[in-house]
């Protein structure tokens, strides 16, 4: 009884702490809130333009699972469950669109990285200021360029009558002209080449301002144990810029599941012939919209899209987080 009746007693004084400290950290958060409201305000157009942009559409999911009927809207609309994913994935190039976009996003991934990498590292070593701003920006340049503009001028060098590659490389090395545009085999080379030339500028770049924190001190004292250039990338360079090499690994991993729209539609310029090895889920959804309309279908198909992408995500950090924490998004 005695205890009981102290822990009576105490209730209100615990209570009434609790409502002290919650009043002081709410004071602690407006004094925050106050010191750095211009930087705060600052950032409210981007806040707003993300909701807007990001959140607001997310609303549109529903039109996944519903039978599209303009004339009714699409709160009206009737709902028919998973059939728009089920018309995704029972036609006959379900396997080949999920096959394609799965491994062209592996093979661009594993070599946009490795290239970035090691073209981060030769920057790194270019010690005349001129000549590495100078580098940095051409390797930058083609991730600026539309792909529309890239597809020209893929067809400026593939073109079968007056593309350079059959006016001018084919004939110096004495082979016979190619139809490129009619030719499936050579496509996958193709477009991964394309992807890496476009890509890699800006994984180099991040990569390379990683390299760039590193202190000098640890080469510095490698140098003096003897250590050679590959043994300091091994064992310096690479561990130290995991974290970031994580970061992107994962942030594409979530995009695995999509595909560069340009790279496979204009690059190939809508080639039926190519379609076995350029068609993707992406590209696939927008000829069936604009040939059938079916606007519930294509949403089942983003939908689809981004569940899986954001599976892999959590699975991937999951992995590196049981391997290394301090690598993990997360």
């Amino acid at each position: 009884m005695r205890v009981s009746t102290q822990a009576r007693a105490q209730a209100p004084l615990e209570a009434e702490s609790q409502a002290q400290t919650r009043l002081k950290n709410f004071k602690s958060t407006m004094k925050r809130i106050m010191k750095y409201r211009v930087l705060l305000l600052m950032t409210l157009p981007a806040v707003v333009y993300f909701f807007i942009n990001n959140y607001l559409p997310m609303f549109g999911v529903v039109i996944a699972f519903k039978n599209i009927n303009f004339a009714d809207g699409i709160w009206g609309s009737d709902w028919i469950g998973f059939k728009n994913f089920e018309y995704l994935f029972k036609t006959n190039d379900a396997f080949i669109i999920t096959r394609n976009t799965l491994l062209y996003n592996v093979v661009f991934i594993v070599l946009n990285t490795v290239i970035a990498i090691a073209l981060a590292i030769m920057l790194n070593d270019i010690k005349n200021r001129f000549f590495s701003r100078t580098y940095q920006s051409l390797i930058l340049l083609p991730y600026l360029i539309s792909m529309v503009i890239v597809g020209y001028l893929v067809l400026a060098l593939l073109d079968v009558g007056k593309g350079y590659m059959n006016n001018t490389i084919l004939p110096f090395m004495g082979m016979q002209e190619i139809s490129w545009y009619s030719e499936t085999k050579y496509w996958p080379f193709i477009l991964t080449i394309v992807s890496v030339w476009k890509g890699v500028g800006y994984l180099c770049i991040i990569y390379l301002a990683a390299i760039i924190g590193i202190d000098q001190e640890y080469y510095e004292a490698a140098t003096i144990d003897g250590a050679n250039k590959w043994q300091q990338i091994k064992s310096i360079t690479i561990p130290l810029i995991m974290p970031v090499i994580t970061i992107m690994t994962l942030l594409a991993i979530g995009r695995i599941f999509y595909s560069d729209f340009g790279l496979f539609y204009q690059v190939p310029l809508n080639t039926g012939v190519l379609m076995p090895v350029t068609q993707t889920i992406d590209t696939y959804v927008y000829r069936a919209l604009i040939n059938l309309g079916d606007l519930g279908m294509s949403s089942a198909a983003g939908l689809y899209q981004a569940v899986v992408g954001f599976v892999l995500v959590l699975v991937s950090n999951y992995v590196v987080n049981k391997i290394n924490s301090d690598n993990a998004l997360f």
